[in-house]
């Protein structure tokens, strides 16, 4: 059991480094093509878009990381399976209608768990894109010298 805590935490930990660079090149995507953020309706449309598209590109590479090592680990009885399961659990939907077996079942919380930090970061994100979309329309003008 003690041994699979610790691939469960190395697994985590790709996951996290993955999300964190996933959010250096999307951050840096977002600062270099918007200085200043848009303001009419199709800019901040397509931005946000863009940022769904990424943000969910990112996921999708998590999940696979899970999905290869359940398949590698012969967790699940093929491929397809491993990435269904894993995408499931990852999103904590958890239909139930595939489960690891009782030696490697630990994982599978595990991996909800990161799936759920790494939404909410991802949320974050989103909220903090469309913050600084709107806060400068809050601000009174500033006085002219």
């Amino acid at each position: 059991m003690l041994q699979h805590l610790f691939i469960a935490a190395a697994l985590v930990a790709i996951t996290v480094a993955l999300h964190a660079a996933g959010f250096g090149l999307v951050l840096g995507t977002i600062i270099k093509r918007h200085v200043a953020p848009p303001t009419t309706f199709w800019p901040i449309t397509w931005l946000l878009v863009r940022l769904a598209w990424l943000l969910v590109l990112i996921h999708i590479v998590e999940i696979s990381v899970w999905a290869l090592f359940y398949h590698w680990q012969r967790c699940l009885p093929d491929a397809e399976s491993a990435f269904y399961f894993s995408g499931v659990t990852y999103t904590t939907i958890g239909y139930g209608d595939l489960v690891l077996s009782k030696e490697w079942r630990l994982l599978a919380p595990l991996e909800g768990l990161a799936g759920i930090l790494m939404c909410g970061l991802s949320a974050g994100l989103f909220f903090a894109t469309v913050t600084a979309i709107y806060i400068p329309r809050e601000q009174p003008p500033a006085a002219k010298p």
